[in-house]
């Protein structure tokens, strides 16, 4: 049975992402990883992992960076369809035409998992956080969990939130029945 899964912000060849710092002043990344080249493919270990061929999975954006022959070489070794929920640094001319990806959007929404995937977190005003749910002639405001990405090592917001960054997964996809609002 296929599985879905969820990552963000890999960042592949960014190699200054590695001299980041935390608020704490702490490196973020570039205390596990001596180079961009030991990043990038201990995060394809890491995806391989877990990810099956058949399975799906819900990059929450922020793929690569600039370098797309690296990309093109690279990007088919990593198992599983991947769909893309575009993020700030992602290419979208470029990923879009290249055929990396089964479906590229903003957002997707989940409510069968009662999850709303997102790049960045969004507003807990936000119509598309809260949703509605048609109960017969009203209709009743459902809480979906947003899971995104885009804050790296930092805490999400308070409330109905999960950051998904690689940072706060390991370098590994999470499982989306991890996440699924029992």
């Amino acid at each position: 049975m296929a599985d879905t899964w969820v990552i963000s912000d890999t960042h592949f060849r960014h190699a200054n992402l590695l001299n980041f710092r935390g608020h704490d002043g702490n490196l973020v990344r570039g205390n596990l990883f001596d180079s961009i080249d030991q990043h990038d493919e201990y995060i394809i270990a890491q995806w391989n992992r877990y990810v099956k061929p058949s399975d799906t999975v819900y990059h929450l954006g922020d793929v690569f960076f600039k370098d797309t022959e690296w990309f093109e070489n690279n990007w088919p070794r990593l198992n599983g369809r991947v769909n893309l929920v575009v993020g700030n640094h992602d290419n979208i001319k470029y990923l879009a035409t290249g055929g990396f990806f089964e479906k590229i959007m903003m957002w997707r929404m989940m409510p069968e998992f009662g999850l709303l995937l997102t790049h960045v977190p969004v507003e807990k005003k936000s119509a598309a956080l809260w949703g509605s749910k048609d109960i017969g002639l009203r209709k009743e405001p459902i809480q979906l969990l947003n899971v995104h990405g885009h804050i790296h090592e930092n805490p999400s917001p308070e409330g109905p939130y999960r950051c998904v960054s690689v940072e706060q997964i390991d370098y590994t996809p999470i499982n989306i029945e991890e996440l699924r609002i029992k």
